[in-house]
């Protein structure tokens, strides 16, 4: 967590995994008392609004290529390996994107996490209850057209990235592939390592994913900062990380940024 100040406001920033195990022991003394201070709590989007039939729509619109399938995009290595991991007719018909995500997820929930348990939802609902004033930097749709505006070398090059990390064992890879995202973010220890393979070897991915989005955020933070009180911000934990993190982004304009956990 981070503390974002100028002469009367603070936004917290605290970084999230949108899944987590039920019963996982993440929240501390200090971000309740934050919590319980601001009066506005920002998230990347609004995840309960993602019931099935809006992300049934979402991918039927954004997410699925009729005319080209999988089949006809990844090198036949690829291929085989992902006809390995699951069953390959019913993912054919998506476009890259949306069977990397599918994928990656895979092992996270086979081991019972949970979005409903993830940081997001769990705040969302607390804030809620607290007559928090809530607001997200993105919709739902905001997030699949990011995806689907990728160039589809970018698109092929993530999915067989997943797909090959699949088959050296379960990890866990959003794009980013640490041994044990959970046991990483619960410790603290997220850093630049976790983001440097995307950075180097899928550039717009990258760039889409993360950069262009925390430019985006540190402007609407910006001018949230030029009122007054306590705002907390929570979005998903790389997009706190290195030189295009929301922490150095506000930094580079002029805000005074320490990191208080």
């Amino acid at each position: 967590m981070w503390r974002v100040s100028d002469g009367d406001s603070q936004v917290y920033l605290f970084g999230t995994l949108h899944a987590l195990k039920p019963g996982e022991a993440w929240r501390t003394p200090l971000y309740d008392a934050v919590l319980a201070r601001a009066g506005t709590v920002w998230f990347e989007a609004d995840m309960q609004s993602g019931d099935p039939d809006t992300l049934r729509l979402l991918v039927q619109r954004y997410g699925v290529d009729p005319d080209r399938p999988l089949s006809r995009k990844l090198a036949p290595s690829d291929l085989g390996a992902l006809a390995r991991q699951t069953d390959l007719a019913r993912v054919d018909h998506l476009r890259p994107w949306a069977a990397a995500l599918m994928l990656s997820m895979q092992p996270a929930l086979a081991k019972g996490a949970s979005v409903d348990k993830g940081a997001d939802l769990t705040i969302t609902r607390a804030a809620r209850a607290e007559s928090k004033r809530i607001r997200a930097f993105e919709t739902l749709e905001d997030q699949a057209r990011m995806f689907a505006s990728l160039p589809e070398a970018s698109e092929v090059r993530y999915l067989a990235d997943v797909v090959r990390e699949r088959s050296r064992g379960p990890r866990l890879r959003l794009p980013f592939k640490p041994q044990s995202l959970e046991d990483a973010w619960l410790a603290g220890t997220l850093g630049p390592a976790q983001i440097a393979d995307m950075r180097a070897e899928n550039p717009a991915l990258y760039e889409a994913f993360l950069k262009r989005r925390n430019e985006r955020w540190a402007d609407r933070l910006s001018a949230e900062m030029a009122g007054s009180g306590v705002e907390l911000v929570n979005v998903g934990a790389f997009h706190m990380v290195g030189a295009d993190g929301l922490p150095a982004l506000l930094a580079a304009r002029g805000f005074r940024v320490e990191r208080v956990q």
